[in-house]
């Protein structure tokens, strides 16, 4: 029997920072597993990924990317950018399309400058100013598009990515509506909080 997961993470960039967003329920065919899961993976102290679909992959992949950021670092005495590591995950997922890991992957840091990212299965990498995966992702853009303007401020971006998991979380019956995990990445370092619902 086929077993159906689902998610919604998102993303946006903005001119001081990268907000990272996701629902935290872990769901396998009709059953909810958990509804505390962490959906967004810090891989250095600046630079984090979110996950969408197979869990061991993301997991697998967060740490070649840890311990390739951790050997840039020693090699060259500076910390690989957003750009650098999206591209080696790209060139990683490239290299297994045979026999692929399972993933839709976000991005996104602030190293030099605020990076977001998306990845599908095979490598393929678009730079973004906002963007979402997983099974409510078609919900969540669609909230992101409509609120999204330039020159938004950091907590203007940031309630608009919790509201649009908030929205996929009541129409897509594999994204949880219970809590959203927020990542937000500035030129300081990384801050998360966990927003919980009510309704």
């Amino acid at each position: 029997m086929e077993k159906k997961t689902g998610t919604t993470t998102v993303g946006i960039k903005v001119k001081d920072a990268v907000i990272l967003a996701a629902d935290t329920q872990a769901s396998l065919g009709n059953m909810v597993e958990s509804i505390n899961i962490r959906k967004i993976l810090p891989i250095t102290d600046r630079i984090a990924i979110t996950t969408a679909g197979s869990v061991g992959d993301v997991q697998a992949l967060a740490r070649m990317l840890e311990a390739q950021a951790r050997y840039y670092q020693f090699t060259w005495g500076r910390p690989m950018t957003t750009r650098a590591m999206a591209h080696l995950l790209s060139n990683i997922l490239n290299e297994n399309k045979w026999f692929p890991y399972m993933v839709q992957i976000l991005i996104g840091g602030y190293v030099d400058e605020p990076e977001l990212a998306s990845l599908d299965a095979l490598g393929g990498l678009v730079f973004e100013k906002y963007t979402a995966t997983g099974s409510g992702s078609p919900f969540a853009i669609a909230v992101i598009e409509d609120g999204y303007r330039e020159g938004m401020e950091i907590e203007e971006a940031k309630d608009l990515v919790i509201r649009a998991v908030k929205t996929a979380g009541k129409r897509d019956v594999y994204t949880g509506s219970k809590k959203v995990q927020v990542l937000l990445i500035t030129r300081e370092g990384m801050k998360e909080e966990f927003i919980e619902f009510k309704d």
